[in-house]
């Protein structure tokens, strides 16, 4: 049973992602910002060609190669703690999340990111950056506090 939580929990979190990215790409402008929450959230259409932070400009090849590497250890680890729900949550969580920039390097060549908080200045992200950072925090909590791997009923 653990494999259908799993697919279906992608399957949303990747479909959530392509489905955002679609729509910004048709219906926002470039560079172009459009208030969602006033004083909170803002929606805007930005190309990075780099890591977070728009670190790495440019390194379209190695964040592909990257990515492929990580999602393929990933799904190593998603295997082997298959029967624990918070791993496999976490795991699948990144899995997505790096599934979903992945598809966007290579179809596009960059990332398009689109969520701007305007409460904080932080960099603008995507649904996908969103999954990967829950999925590693999860995944830090779950080891720092040591927590052995289980077999789920």
């Amino acid at each position: 049973m653990w494999i259908y939580y799993a697919i279906i929990l992608f399957i949303a979190i990747l479909g959530a992602d392509q489905f955002s990215k679609f729509w910004i790409v048709n219906n926002i402008k470039t560079l172009s910002e459009h208030e969602f929450i006033p004083d909170f959230l803002s929606i805007t259409n930005v190309k990075n060609t780099g890591a977070a932070w728009s670190m790495f400009t440019g390194s379209r090849g190695f964040f592909v190669i990257i990515g492929i590497v990580a999602i393929a250890i990933a799904g190593y680890y998603l295997w082997k703690c298959r029967y624990d729900f918070g791993y496999e949550t976490a795991i699948t969580l990144f899995i997505a999340g790096a599934c979903g920039n992945l598809i966007s390097r290579i179809v596009h060549g960059y990332v398009i990111d689109m969520i701007q908080t305007d409460f904080i200045n932080f960099p603008i992200f995507n649904v996908a950056d969103s999954a990967l950072t829950v999925g590693v925090i999860l995944l830090m909590i779950l080891i720092g506090f040591n927590k052995p791997l289980r077999k789920r009923d």
